[in-house]
């Protein structure tokens, strides 16, 4: 209750701030992209985590406020590095439910007008989890978004019940596989290859999270994925960290 009540207004109050953790680029090394994600600077329990108050705000409505608070941000973000010339991809949440709400689309239409995004320079990450039944319509909302210039991103790979066959009827441009899979890929890694090179055929980038050491790094690489994410190259930060991270990998 005491969530649910606090929430109320959180992002009016400027206590939902977007912090920004790092992807590279597995050949180069080189930060190639940022995955905007939301924290609650609440005045009494300090910072709070997404896995928090995110349910919360699902089931109370809240998330709208906060989903259209973070697209703006990842917007704005993204557009700033670009006139500082810095060419990054930019990828944010939207959870089912709002992507359940049509307004959600006229909003992302304007705001790539307003920042004068190019095409794919922003990436919408949708989890598998959330994934409903009738993958038909989940396809049609999805192509909607890539009709605007719009990245789409299926994250989580692995947690869910998604299969590959599934997966050829959603239009997405990149799939993100799950920590869980990364951190304990052994033998089985095999079979991760067959799906990282068949969705790389139809032009999917394929980006492994939760890649903490060299070791996984290499299996990575051997996987022949795309973009790698983790706290190997950086924990979620502050806008203002992530700057200062950025000018030190350009120095």
């Amino acid at each position: 209750m005491s969530i649910a009540s606090d929430l109320r207004g959180a992002v009016e109050r400027n206590e939902i701030v977007a912090w920004f953790q790092p992807q590279v680029d597995v050949e180069t090394g080189r930060i190639t992209a940022v995955e905007a994600l939301s924290r609650w600077q609440h005045p009494i329990r300090g910072l709070v985590s997404p896995l928090v108050f995110i349910p919360t705000a699902e089931d109370t409505g809240a998330i709208h406020e906060i989903g259209a608070f973070m697209l703006h941000e990842g917007c704005r973000q993204a557009a700033r590095w670009r006139d500082d010339g810095l060419d990054l991809d930019v990828s944010v949440n939207v959870s089912a439910v709002q992507l359940a709400r049509p307004g959600v689309f006229e909003q992302l239409h304007e705001l790539l007008n307003a920042y004068a995004l190019p095409q794919g320079r922003l990436t919408i990450e949708i989890t598998e989890s959330q994934l409903i039944a009738d993958l038909s319509e989940v396809a049609t909302r999805l192509a909607r978004l890539q009709s605007y210039g719009l990245g789409v991103s299926l994250d989580d790979f692995g947690t869910g019940h998604s299969s590959l066959a599934q997966l050829q009827d959603l239009p997405i441009t990149e799939l993100k596989i799950d920590r869980s899979l990364i951190q304990q890929l052994t033998v089985g890694g095999a079979l991760i290859g067959v799906a990282v090179a068949l969705l790389q055929e139809r032009g999917v980038r394929v980006v492994a999270e939760g890649v903490e050491t060299e070791e996984q790094l290499e299996r990575v690489r051997d996987l022949r994925c795309d973009r790698a994410q983790g706290y190997l190259f950086g924990r979620p930060m502050p806008v203002d960290r992530l700057d200062d991270v950025l000018r030190r990998s350009l120095a």
